[in-house]
Parts: structure tokens; sequence; C-alpha cells
């Protein structure tokens, strides 16, 4: 649907190096065929991203893609967390449940959320939290009363999609007011709700989630083609505005108790004396 889209391992880490240089905290990243450019779960080309980017970006937060919409068994969608050493990702995304999009159904039962967020904690790995509406909020208190999950916790609050919450002031206050202690949080909007969303996040002081993974379109009415660099450079504007500073890497992995990166990945682990 657009030609600015990264489809190969080299596109997507020119893509990261050009948004490092203007300034981010993590990337979120999608992996393709090399042969065919469908979406792909294989870790070795996760692991060709991973690599390149970290070429210039030792410290960048980087999450892998852990989605259901295209994948449905554990093997698959959990390949990724397997990656080990400087190739190990901080961080994997987990959608709190299934929903329906316009066209297309992403699928998430409860024994693969807790299978995936189990496996997570088992390679210190931290959990990205995907909720789209108020109940996903309420299965990550779930998750956590079952020590699948532990604090400081990040979530992506995505709104506007056609079936979860909308693009609105009372269902983004409600989710971020129903989050569990101890947490962080961004706001992402699908398709002409992104600027929405984003500006709201920066005026109410969250993060934010850009991109074109949930808006290809630069204007509302749909005659320009966005490239994430385009979508990138508009909430720094943003953020100028309000007086806000967009976080550095390192201070994110501090407040995530992630190790601190330049060769150490994932999240710091620590025992407990009893």
């Amino acid at each position: 649907m657009s030609s600015y889209v990264p489809l190969t391992v080299s596109e997507v880490v020119e893509d990261v190096r050009q948004a490092v240089e203007i300034g981010i905290t993590m990337v979120h990243l999608h992996a393709r065929d090399p042969e065919t450019g469908e979406p792909t779960y294989r870790a070795e080309v996760y692991a060709e991203m991973i690599e390149g980017i970290r070429r210039f970006a030792p410290d960048l937060v980087i999450c892998v893609s852990l989605s259901g919409r295209t994948f449905k068994e554990f093997e698959k969608r959990s390949a990724p967390l397997q990656l080990t050493g400087y190739l190990k990702p901080d961080m994997g995304s987990l959608t709190l449940s299934s929903l329906n999009f316009n066209r297309e159904t992403s699928t998430s039962e409860p024994a693969m959320i807790k299978a995936l967020a189990s496996e997570m904690k088992r390679r210190c790995i931290l959990v990205e939290m995907e909720a789209f509406d108020s109940g996903m909020v309420n299965y990550a208190h779930y998750l956590q009363r079952n020590s699948l999950i532990e604090p400081p916790h990040y979530f992506n609050l995505i709104l506007g999609n056609i079936a979860c919450a909308q693009a609105n002031l009372l269902h983004s206050g409600l989710m971020v007011n129903d989050l569990p202690p101890d947490s962080y949080w961004s706001f992402g909007g699908v398709g002409e709700f992104q600027l929405r969303m984003n500006a709201l996040a920066i005026a109410m002081g969250g993060g934010v989630r850009v991109g074109l993974e949930d808006n290809i379109w630069y204007d509302q009415p749909r005659t320009r083609l966005a490239s994430n660099l385009d979508l990138l450079q508009r909430i720094f504007n943003l953020a100028k505005y309000n007086g806000r500073e967009v976080m550095k890497p390192a201070e994110l992995r501090t407040i995530l108790n992630l190790e601190s990166g330049h060769g150490k990945y994932g999240r710091v682990f620590k025992t407990t004396d009893v």
C-alpha cells in the first residue's frame, strides 16, 4: 500500500539509522521473508536486523514483534525470543487478547498469551504489552496476579480500531487510569487517529508510539503518503512546542530495569533473598 514501508533487512536498518539521527528511545521491529516480502517469524532475519542496528545504536531499546496476525503456533511466535548475547531483544510485543481489524483478525488465545509471557520472563525479556481496550488492560492485572509479569511494566495503548477503544479522552483516560502500578505507557492511534493520540500523549506526559504499522498517511484527507521519518519529525516538533524532550534510551533502560546495552540486553535478572 506504500512504497515507504521498509521490507528488506537493509531497508529496515537504514530507516532505524535515520530515526536514531533524529532521536528515538526504542524501536519495534517486524521481519519479512527476503524472498517473498511476506511477514516472517524466523529468528535469523530478526538477528540480521538487530545486528545491523546495534552497530550504530548499541544502547537503543529493541522490541521484536510476536504478532498473532499471521502466525498461530507458539514455536513460531516465540522464535525471536531465542536470540542470545549481542542479538538478544530487550522486549517482545504481546497483544493482551484477540481482536478484529477491518478485514482480518489477530488471534491471541489465553494459553498463548500466558505461554509467551512465561517465556519472556524465563529469558529475562521485558513484555511490551499492547492493549486496544480496557479489557486488555484488565488482563494485564490477571497476568500480574499469576506472576507471569512483574513491574515495572511498559504498555502501548492503541486506540481508534473499529472493534476496540475509540480515540477519545474518555476511553484513553480510562485505560491509563486502570493500568497496574509502576506502569509506563505510550499512546498509538490507528489510521487517521494516530496524530490525535500522539498529540494527546505528549500533552498528558506519556510516550508516543508512531510509525507505518498503524498509519501510512501524513494527512487526514489521505493525499500524501508518509515515511516513518516524516511521522517521527512531526512528533519532535510537537514535543518541542510542548516543552518536552525525547527520552534517551539509557534513561528508559534505567526506568524499565533493562540491561545497560553495549553488549548486555534484556531485563536485569534479580534474585530475592528469603
